[in-house]
């Protein structure tokens, strides 16, 4: 089967990096911050999947949910905050680097991510080394699990999606992606997904 799998599609936040803005990381910047963590949490919710579809830019996001009133610190300050959560996951993304060389894989990213923060993890952790191309929500106005945003990808690797791998930590987004043809993985640890693309032919060795 080592033949058969010819493009790798990879989530980023809970495979290759930390995730961007998580549930965590605002709780950490309410408390840094003095914040109502009630009330960032609720204006979050209700604003953030247009940001993270490229509807709203970092600065209207940030107005929305925390600076609609005056604060005692600057926008500056609190997205250096945000970007600092960012942590990568050195082990996964050589593994990964490895499986792509020793198979001849095209490798893209399907992430939702709004797109100072993509950019940003993209540029610091250069995932663009590992990458051949970025299918973000913010970029491409689609979220998953929108099943047109798996198409795209698929489309612009040229593809067929029974010839096409994704890892991603959300079942959700693995269950749509599954439906659609495409061999899917749940990311617990590298531990299990380097098993399961082993079984799909996919070795780093």
């Amino acid at each position: 089967m080592s033949h058969s799998i010819k493009a790798l599609f990879l989530d980023i936040g809970g495979v290759l990096l930390t995730n961007g803005w998580d549930r965590k990381a605002r709780q950490d910047a309410a408390k840094s911050f003095g914040l109502d963590y009630t009330d960032l949490e609720e204006r979050h919710h209700l604003t953030y999947d247009t940001y993270e579809a490229g509807k709203l830019d970092l600065d209207a996001y940030l107005d929305r949910i925390v600076f609609f009133k005056k604060r005692g610190f600057t926008k500056e300050q609190f997205r250096a905050f945000m970007t600092a959560q960012t942590h990568p996951y050195h082990e996964t993304i050589e593994y990964f680097k490895k499986l792509k060389k020793a198979n001849h894989l095209q490798v893209g990213v399907i992430s939702n991510e709004g797109r100072e923060l993509a950019e940003y993890r993209i540029k610091k952790f250069e995932l663009n080394l590992l990458a051949d191309f970025f299918v973000v929500s913010s970029f491409v106005h689609l979220r998953k699990p929108d099943e047109d945003i798996y198409r795209l990808a698929l489309g612009i690797s040229q593809v067929p999606a029974e010839n096409c791998a994704y890892v991603d930590d959300r079942p959700l987004f693995v269950e749509v992606a599954q439906k659609m043809g495409i061999h899917s993985v749940i990311h617990h640890a590298l531990s299990n997904t380097s098993i399961e693309l082993e079984a799909l032919g996919l070795s780093a060795k």
